[in-house]
């Protein structure tokens, strides 16, 4: 039996021993038998318009360098000198036909090619001149670039698994693609890094933690019913990867409400993809869905906004997340402007949700201080039935399960779930998107 994980299907109960949350022993195991086994997200080609963009960004640890080449083709490269180990770009983000190191001045293509070493002559005419290291695996779907510093780990579509349908879900909301929009929300929290992943996943604490949020809803609508919400589901996607799906809402209930013209056009775009992919999967479509992609990445359709979120664990208790918005290219100035509106009240860093979440992990994290006399936390929620809702706890279950499985061995037999039916299911009618070549 795993000394953190309990999953009592008779009672049932399901706890996680708060030792894994402060460890640094475990925290040591999650760095080895987690992230250096696992796809990890890195970041979107959208963020690389044009030949020689770069950005820099840190995974499991690493420095690495995003960055697409002279020929348009997407790299990807640890962002260290060969020479001395010196960061060859400092910067965030820029365009650089070359990535000069300034400590020694080594010089290389952004294909990775080394171009210039001053002093050249002083190493010989044998001297094999390095180029830049890089992942051993690097890989897309729809967009969305992984790197996996595991060489033997399954291809890229295996191990998402079922989370393709719901990236699909989101990629098809453009005819053109979706971009990720200029702009990066970056914080940090002082809690464990696994209580982030819980919390977006989470609806049971939406009401309550998020009051502030619904007052405004409510005083911009007038009303707010919440018997306009449809039917949601927690789901398994494999891998550990699981959503909360929920149906679309008989009337928007969430955000201010958008003015004519906005309504009208996003109708349209409604209407144009039911040409596309079919009534079943734009109904699906319009509904929500909060997804981790295990282990670190969430993605979450929600509140007029698309929601990427990359969770970098730095210490047993402390995290630093970035965020972006994705959104279609294609949409008009009007829906636009009413979207970032509505995202950023709810998303952004004044706004009446992410703070709210913040505060909530760091007096979690500062709870954990009793964890003598409170040694377990509960994620029962929903045991007892075969069919959960948003509200349940089966989706965070199903990430623990996975998690327990790589740091201990154990591995525990999924929950039994009712099938699901009607519009969780109703299937895509176009062929599958290729996925980008990388």
């Amino acid at each position: 039996m795993s000394e953190y994980v309990i999953d009592d299907r008779e009672m049932p109960r399901f706890r996680v021993n708060r030792q894994a949350m402060v460890d640094p022993d475990v925290f040591a195991k999650e760095r080895d038998r987690i992230f250096e086994h696992s796809w990890l997200y890195l970041g979107h080609e959208t963020e690389l318009r044009k030949k020689n963009d770069f950005t820099t960004r840190t995974v499991a640890g690493r420095p690495l360098i995003f960055a697409r080449d002279n020929e348009g083709n997407i790299r990807v490269w640890v962002n260290s000198c060969p020479h001395r180990g010196a960061m060859l770009c400092r910067e965030p983000r820029g365009n650089a036909r070359f990535l000069t190191c300034f400590y020694h001045g080594w010089s290389f293509s952004t294909a990775g090619e080394m171009v210039a070493m001053p002093g050249d002559e002083a190493y010989g005419e044998d001297f094999e001149r390095p180029d830049l290291a890089a992942p051993p695996k690097v890989d897309s779907y729809r967009g969305f670039v992984f790197v996996s510093f595991d060489p033997d780990i399954v291809d890229l579509k295996t191990y998402l698994a079922g989370a393709t349908e719901y990236l699909d879900l989101v990629c098809d909301q453009s005819e053109l693609g979706m971009e990720v929009l200029s702009g990066t929300h970056e914080y940090s929290v002082k809690a464990n890094w696994k209580l982030l992943v819980e919390n977006s996943v989470d609806g049971y604490h939406a009401v309550s933690t998020h009051q502030r949020y619904f007052e405004m809803v409510l005083a911009a609508r007038g009303k707010l019913d919440p018997s306009a919400l449809g039917a949601s589901r927690g789901i398994d996607l494999g891998n550990g990867h699981a959503v909360i799906a929920g149906e679309p809402a008989t009337e928007d209930l969430f955000g201010r409400p958008l003015s004519e013209a906005g309504a009208q056009e996003r109708a349209d775009r409604y209407a144009r993809f039911r040409e596309l992919y079919g009534d079943g999967w734009v109904e699906r479509m319009q509904g929500t869905r909060n997804m981790v992609i295990f282990p670190n990445l969430i993605v979450i359709d929600l509140v007029m906004g698309v929601v990427i979120r990359k969770i970098d664990p730095v210490t047993p208790d402390y995290l630093e997340v970035s965020a972006w918005e994705l959104a279609p290219p294609d949409e008009g100035d009007e829906l636009r402007k009413q979207r970032l509106d509505n995202f950023l009240t709810f998303w952004g860093p004044g706004g009446l949700a992410s703070p709210d979440d913040v505060e909530a992990l760091e007096t979690c994290q500062v709870g954990y201080g009793g964890r003598k006399e409170l040694g377990w936390s509960d994620i029962s929620r929903g045991m007892n039935g075969s069919v959960n809702s948003s509200t349940d706890e089966f989706q965070m279950r199903t990430w623990w399960r996975r998690w327990n499985e790589l740091i201990t061995g154990e591995q525990l037999p999924p929950e039994e779930q009712a099938p699901l039916d009607g519009v969780f299911v109703a299937p895509r009618r176009s062929p599958d998107h290729a996925e980008s070549a990388v």
